[in-house]
């Protein structure tokens, strides 16, 4: 109590209604910005519960907590890795073992940032994007670690599940079935190039410009920033990421 007490007036000055204060900022024409943490598949609502979260990382989660009306959010940046990762347990259809998936992580650093614990790696996986999509409202995407890839051939994607010999282009909501889901994929050529350096679209090799492409055609989301290493100049902007709700496909 004698350590802490003392810390009470520092802090109590900067204690704020939250709520109030961001709606200020909004009513004000000022721009306010959420960040999610987490995936939406670790979502408590509609993840892959049990292997969940304790709480939503998604978009829908922010009017609740920031205490902000749903209607005064306007655009929702979907971040998503070239690839695929899960932390911990719970079922992962598209996930892949051995050296190809060392070397993802490796390349990517895939590892906890606190507990160094190994990620599992997967190839990219379309139909939990879509599901993501359909639980945010994605106004574009921002595909990152592209640069992770590069040397691999082919690439594969998820753009499906069997379930009990059905194709489906859905998550299951009953986990017993989310673990019995067999991945289907399509391969694309990779490329070998070192794409760290490159500053535009145009300047990716062509297979990766089709890597990206596939992706929008796979969940018709404009890609809006796609990254090709963990440098803010690395960071390659196809357009403005908070002004896209009329660059979406007609």
């Amino acid at each position: 109590m004698k350590k802490y007490a003392p810390i009470q007036k520092m802090i109590a000055p900067h204690l704020k209604d939250t709520s109030k204060l961001i709606n200020d900022y909004i009513d004000q024409g000022k721009h306010v910005m959420f960040e999610g943490a987490q995936g939406t598949m670790l979502c408590l609502d509609h993840g892959t519960y049990p292997f969940v979260t304790s709480s939503s990382p998604s978009a829908a989660y922010v009017p609740l907590g920031a205490g902000i009306a749903p209607n005064k959010l306007q655009n929702v940046l979907g971040i998503v890795k070239a690839y695929t990762t899960r932390v911990g347990g719970g079922s992962f259809p598209s996930e892949i073992t051995g050296d190809i998936a060392q070397d993802i992580r490796i390349k990517g650093n895939e590892f906890g940032t606190t507990t160094a614990r190994a990620r599992r790696i997967g190839w990219l996986d379309i139909v939990a994007l879509n599901h993501a999509n359909r639980i945010n409202g994605f106004s574009s995407l921002a595909i990152m670690l592209l640069d992770v890839l590069s040397g691999l051939n082919p690439l594969k994607i998820c753009v499906g599940y069997k379930l009990d010999g059905k194709e489906i282009d859905y998550v299951p909501a009953d986990n017993d079935q989310f673990k019995s889901l067999e991945p289907i994929y399509e391969t694309l050529p990779g490329w070998d190039e070192d794409i760290t350096k490159v500053k535009t679209f145009n300047e990716l090799p062509k297979n990766a410009q089709n890597y990206l492409k596939r992706i929008e055609a796979l969940t018709n989301i404009k890609i809006s920033i796609f990254s090709v290493g963990p440098s803010r100049d690395e960071t390659i902007y196809l357009m403005n990421p908070y002004h896209v709700r009329s660059l979406q496909y007609d």
